[in-house]
């Protein structure tokens, strides 16, 4: 299959008690990638897959690419790194910037993971990150290929490090914002894509959708919102708002 599909899958941001907190899928070539990963991931994909009428499930991920660690993109991960090394037998690969997985395991999964029984009357013995994830580094500004897919990276403005993204696939190309203050750099960054998807959030380490309105024509015509309060109303926005469960092609 060629081309370059999204399948959305939460539009919530942290507060949400309308949406899955945001995150999607990629396929090109029938392989998929995972952008961000809350809880609880295995029902948060299997209702979107369901919905966009889409056969999608967890073991068919390729690779996680975690944006940064607040609770709402990557609450799912332990589940996940459970369920690849328990019930299907392989790790779990995850790409992201080094500055965002320098706590991932001593600052967010260590509580749950960093001991485990595996045997009845057994004691509990040590874990690492290697036992249940290969983890695959990001560079800034340096594209990487995973499968058919070519994936690049920014930091951005945000309270912890956090990562934009630039993925192609069979000459298209999705860009994302994460979460970030409003920068009008990273918008020019995001410019040559075909789809950019941004946040469009309150407070002074997000971006409002006033402020996305500033933007060029030729941005603004490419422009997708997600990570919206449960308050905003997609009926008076002046952008299009992402759906979730819905399966869209990324087209030039």
């Amino acid at each position: 299959m060629s081309g370059l599909r999204l399948l959305c899958l939460g539009i919530g941001d942290a507060f949400s008690a309308r949406h899955y907190s945001t995150c999607f899928a990629l396929e090109a070539e029938g392989r998929w990638l995972l952008v961000d990963c809350p809880h609880p991931i295995r029902k948060i994909m299997c209702e979107g897959a369901l919905t966009a009428g889409v056969a999608l499930e967890v073991g068919q991920l390729d690779a996680v690419l975690l944006t940064h660690l607040h609770g709402d993109h990557v609450s799912g991960l332990e589940v996940l790194g459970y369920y690849f090394r328990y019930v299907l037998n392989r790790r779990l690969t995850v790409y992201t910037h080094a500055d965002v997985a320098r706590l991932l395991w001593s600052g967010v999964l260590t509580g749950s993971m960093a001991w485990v029984i595996e045997a009845a009357g057994a004691a509990p013995t040590p874990r690492r990150f290697e036992d249940f994830f290969d983890l695959r580094l990001l560079e800034e500004h340096q594209p990487v290929g995973v499968g058919p897919f070519r994936i690049t990276c920014r930091r951005t403005i945000h309270s912890v490090p956090s990562i934009a993204l630039k993925i192609g696939a069979d000459g298209r190309t999705l860009g994302y914002s994460a979460d970030t203050q409003f920068d009008p750099k990273l918008l020019a960054w995001l410019a040559d894509a075909d789809v950019i998807i941004h946040e469009a959030n309150s407070g002074f380490m997000h971006t409002s959708v006033a402020d996305l309105m500033t933007a060029d024509p030729a941005i603004l015509a490419k422009l997708r919102i997600i990570h919206c309060s449960d308050q905003y109303d997609a009926a008076q926005s002046p952008l299009p708002m992402m759906r979730q469960g819905t399966l869209i092609a990324i087209e030039p």
